[in-house]
Protein backbone atom coordinates (compact mmCIF):
# COMPACT_ATOMS: atom_id res chain seq x y z
CA UNK A 1 0.00 0.00 0.00
CA UNK A 2 1.37 3.33 -0.96
CA UNK A 3 1.52 5.58 1.80
CA UNK A 4 1.86 8.96 -0.25
CA UNK A 5 -1.48 8.58 -1.70
CA UNK A 6 -4.56 10.29 -0.58
CA UNK A 7 -6.95 8.21 1.50
CA UNK A 8 -9.23 7.63 -0.95
CA UNK A 9 -7.03 6.65 -3.35
CA UNK A 10 -5.70 4.28 -0.68
CA UNK A 11 -8.95 3.03 -0.63
CA UNK A 12 -9.54 2.29 -3.52
CA UNK A 13 -5.61 0.47 -3.53
CA UNK A 14 -6.89 -1.96 -1.11
CA UNK A 15 -10.03 -2.57 -2.65
CA UNK A 16 -8.49 -3.96 -5.32
CA UNK A 17 -5.34 -5.52 -3.89
CA UNK A 18 -7.86 -7.34 -1.29
CA UNK A 19 -10.21 -8.48 -4.18
CA UNK A 20 -7.83 -9.41 -7.42
CA UNK A 21 -7.37 -13.09 -5.42
CA UNK A 22 -10.89 -13.13 -4.37
CA UNK A 23 -12.52 -12.59 -8.30
CA UNK A 24 -9.68 -14.88 -9.47
CA UNK A 25 -10.55 -17.83 -7.69
CA UNK A 26 -14.38 -17.60 -7.06
CA UNK A 27 -15.00 -14.99 -10.48
CA UNK A 28 -17.33 -12.35 -11.45
CA UNK A 29 -20.96 -14.14 -10.77
CA UNK A 30 -19.00 -16.11 -7.79
CA UNK A 31 -18.07 -13.25 -5.60
CA UNK A 32 -20.86 -11.63 -3.68
CA UNK A 33 -20.81 -8.18 -2.19
CA UNK A 34 -20.50 -9.81 1.21
CA UNK A 35 -17.30 -11.46 -0.06
CA UNK A 36 -16.26 -8.00 -0.69
CA UNK A 37 -16.72 -6.45 2.18
CA UNK A 38 -15.20 -9.48 4.13
CA UNK A 39 -11.77 -9.28 2.33
CA UNK A 40 -11.71 -5.69 2.57
CA UNK A 41 -13.32 -5.15 5.90
CA UNK A 42 -15.68 -2.28 4.43
CA UNK A 43 -18.89 -1.34 3.94
CA UNK A 44 -21.49 -2.21 1.35
CA UNK A 45 -21.36 2.06 0.87
CA UNK A 46 -18.16 2.76 0.97
CA UNK A 47 -16.85 -0.07 -1.86
CA UNK A 48 -19.48 1.87 -3.85
CA UNK A 49 -18.44 5.20 -2.37
CA UNK A 50 -15.23 4.13 -5.01
CA UNK A 51 -16.54 2.03 -7.21
CA UNK A 52 -19.74 2.60 -9.57
CA UNK A 53 -20.47 -1.26 -9.10
CA UNK A 54 -19.05 -4.76 -8.78
CA UNK A 55 -18.45 -4.65 -12.51
CA UNK A 56 -16.13 -2.29 -11.98
CA UNK A 57 -14.64 -3.36 -9.03
CA UNK A 58 -13.92 -7.05 -11.17
CA UNK A 59 -12.63 -4.75 -14.31
CA UNK A 60 -10.05 -3.38 -11.51
CA UNK A 61 -9.01 -6.39 -10.18
CA UNK A 62 -8.00 -7.92 -13.21
CA UNK A 63 -6.47 -5.53 -14.43
CA UNK A 64 -3.95 -5.86 -11.19
CA UNK A 65 -3.85 -9.29 -11.47
CA UNK A 66 -2.56 -9.07 -15.15
CA UNK A 67 -0.28 -6.44 -13.98
CA UNK A 68 1.16 -8.76 -11.16
CA UNK A 69 1.15 -12.10 -14.25
CA UNK A 70 2.91 -9.44 -16.42
CA UNK A 71 5.58 -8.11 -13.53
CA UNK A 72 6.25 -12.28 -13.11
CA UNK A 73 6.78 -13.18 -16.71
CA UNK A 74 8.60 -9.67 -17.34
CA UNK A 75 11.56 -10.36 -14.47
CA UNK A 76 12.25 -13.57 -15.87
CA UNK A 77 12.71 -12.66 -19.43
CA UNK A 78 14.69 -9.35 -18.22
CA UNK A 79 17.25 -11.91 -16.78
CA UNK A 80 17.04 -13.53 -20.00
CA UNK A 81 20.66 -12.90 -21.88
CA UNK A 82 19.58 -13.99 -25.36
CA UNK A 83 16.54 -14.07 -27.30
CA UNK A 84 15.74 -17.34 -27.49
CA UNK A 85 16.12 -17.57 -23.45
CA UNK A 86 13.63 -14.92 -23.30
CA UNK A 87 11.58 -16.66 -25.46
CA UNK A 88 11.67 -20.04 -23.44
CA UNK A 89 10.69 -18.13 -20.21
CA UNK A 90 7.54 -18.74 -21.68
CA UNK A 91 7.90 -22.87 -21.58
CA UNK A 92 9.69 -22.47 -18.02
CA UNK A 93 7.35 -20.03 -16.24
CA UNK A 94 4.04 -21.56 -16.65
CA UNK A 95 5.20 -25.47 -15.53
CA UNK A 96 3.61 -26.96 -12.11
CA UNK A 97 7.50 -26.00 -10.55
CA UNK A 98 7.05 -22.08 -11.46
CA UNK A 99 3.62 -20.77 -11.44
CA UNK A 100 3.14 -19.77 -7.75
CA UNK A 101 4.23 -16.71 -8.94
CA UNK A 102 1.55 -15.94 -10.88
CA UNK A 103 -1.68 -14.69 -9.31
CA UNK A 104 -3.36 -16.53 -6.46
CA UNK A 105 -6.46 -18.82 -8.42
CA UNK A 106 -3.87 -19.22 -11.47
CA UNK A 107 -4.28 -17.54 -15.13
CA UNK A 108 -6.42 -13.96 -14.84
CA UNK A 109 -6.65 -14.48 -18.68
CA UNK A 110 -8.14 -17.70 -18.92
CA UNK A 111 -10.39 -17.51 -15.99
CA UNK A 112 -12.05 -14.09 -16.70
CA UNK A 113 -11.93 -15.53 -20.47
CA UNK A 114 -14.07 -18.25 -20.12
CA UNK A 115 -16.34 -16.42 -17.81
CA UNK A 116 -16.74 -13.41 -19.77
CA UNK A 117 -17.92 -15.28 -23.08
CA UNK A 118 -20.48 -13.45 -25.11
CA UNK A 119 -22.19 -12.88 -21.14
CA UNK A 120 -19.30 -9.90 -20.39
CA UNK A 121 -18.36 -7.78 -22.94
CA UNK A 122 -16.64 -5.13 -21.05
CA UNK A 123 -14.67 -8.55 -19.42
CA UNK A 124 -14.13 -10.05 -22.81
CA UNK A 125 -12.22 -6.69 -24.64
CA UNK A 126 -10.05 -6.81 -21.22
CA UNK A 127 -8.48 -10.05 -21.79
CA UNK A 128 -8.54 -9.33 -25.78
CA UNK A 129 -6.31 -6.72 -25.42
CA UNK A 130 -4.17 -8.50 -22.75
CA UNK A 131 -3.74 -11.33 -24.79
CA UNK A 132 -3.08 -9.14 -28.23
CA UNK A 133 -0.43 -7.23 -25.63
CA UNK A 134 1.17 -10.35 -24.93
CA UNK A 135 1.55 -11.11 -28.61
CA UNK A 136 3.10 -8.41 -29.18
CA UNK A 137 5.53 -9.01 -26.86
CA UNK A 138 6.21 -12.52 -28.00
CA UNK A 139 6.40 -10.89 -31.65
CA UNK A 140 8.88 -8.30 -30.64
CA UNK A 141 11.13 -10.88 -29.07
CA UNK A 142 11.10 -12.62 -32.05
CA UNK A 143 11.94 -9.67 -34.55
CA UNK A 144 14.89 -8.33 -32.10
CA UNK A 145 16.13 -11.95 -32.45
CA UNK A 146 15.78 -11.92 -35.86
CA UNK A 147 17.96 -8.89 -36.38
CA UNK A 148 20.45 -10.47 -34.06
CA UNK A 149 21.12 -13.45 -36.11
CA UNK A 150 19.74 -15.87 -33.44
CA UNK A 151 16.25 -16.67 -35.28
CA UNK A 152 15.74 -17.57 -38.94
CA UNK A 153 14.19 -14.51 -41.22
CA UNK A 154 11.69 -16.75 -42.58
CA UNK A 155 9.82 -17.23 -39.22
CA UNK A 156 6.15 -16.56 -39.57
CA UNK A 157 6.05 -14.34 -36.64
CA UNK A 158 2.87 -13.37 -35.47
CA UNK A 159 1.80 -17.01 -36.40
CA UNK A 160 4.56 -18.60 -33.86
CA UNK A 161 3.47 -16.15 -31.47
CA UNK A 162 -0.15 -17.20 -31.89
CA UNK A 163 0.18 -20.82 -31.76
CA UNK A 164 3.24 -20.37 -27.87
CA UNK A 165 -0.46 -18.31 -26.39
CA UNK A 166 -2.85 -20.92 -27.53
CA UNK A 167 -0.66 -23.77 -25.79
CA UNK A 168 -0.05 -22.07 -23.12
CA UNK A 169 -3.98 -20.97 -22.39
CA UNK A 170 -5.13 -24.18 -23.86
CA UNK A 171 -2.42 -26.44 -21.49
CA UNK A 172 -3.39 -24.21 -18.43
CA UNK A 173 -7.33 -25.03 -19.17
CA UNK A 174 -6.65 -29.04 -20.10
CA UNK A 175 -4.48 -29.31 -16.26
CA UNK A 176 -6.60 -27.38 -14.53
CA UNK A 177 -10.13 -29.48 -15.66
CA UNK A 178 -8.16 -32.93 -15.13
CA UNK A 179 -6.43 -31.74 -11.97
CA UNK A 180 -3.20 -32.78 -13.52
CA UNK A 181 -0.37 -30.61 -13.99
CA UNK A 182 1.97 -33.06 -15.88
CA UNK A 183 -0.63 -32.30 -18.60
CA UNK A 184 0.69 -28.64 -18.89
CA UNK A 185 4.10 -29.12 -18.26
CA UNK A 186 3.62 -31.93 -21.53
CA UNK A 187 1.92 -29.19 -23.82
CA UNK A 188 4.93 -26.31 -22.86
CA UNK A 189 7.62 -29.43 -24.29
CA UNK A 190 5.65 -28.40 -27.59
CA UNK A 191 6.18 -24.75 -27.18
CA UNK A 192 9.75 -25.22 -26.52
CA UNK A 193 9.84 -27.35 -29.39
CA UNK A 194 8.31 -24.17 -31.18
CA UNK A 195 11.33 -21.91 -30.26
CA UNK A 196 14.11 -24.65 -30.42
CA UNK A 197 12.89 -24.57 -34.46
CA UNK A 198 13.08 -21.63 -35.21
CA UNK A 199 16.53 -20.61 -33.74
CA UNK A 200 19.43 -20.37 -36.61
CA UNK A 201 21.15 -23.36 -37.09
CA UNK A 202 18.24 -26.23 -35.71
CA UNK A 203 16.11 -28.11 -38.14
CA UNK A 204 12.74 -27.27 -38.19
CA UNK A 205 10.88 -30.21 -36.50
Amino acid sequence: MDELLPKSERTKQLIVEKTAPLFNMKGYVGTSMSDITTVTKLTKGSIYGNFADKEAVALAAFSYNTRMRANAIGAHINKAKTYKDKLLVFSTVFNSKHNHVFPKGGCPLLNTGIEADDTHEDFRKAVSDELKQWKMDIVTIIKKGIEAGEFRRNVQVEQTAWSIIALIEGGIFVSQCTKNPAYLDTVLETVKDIINSIVIGRKKQ
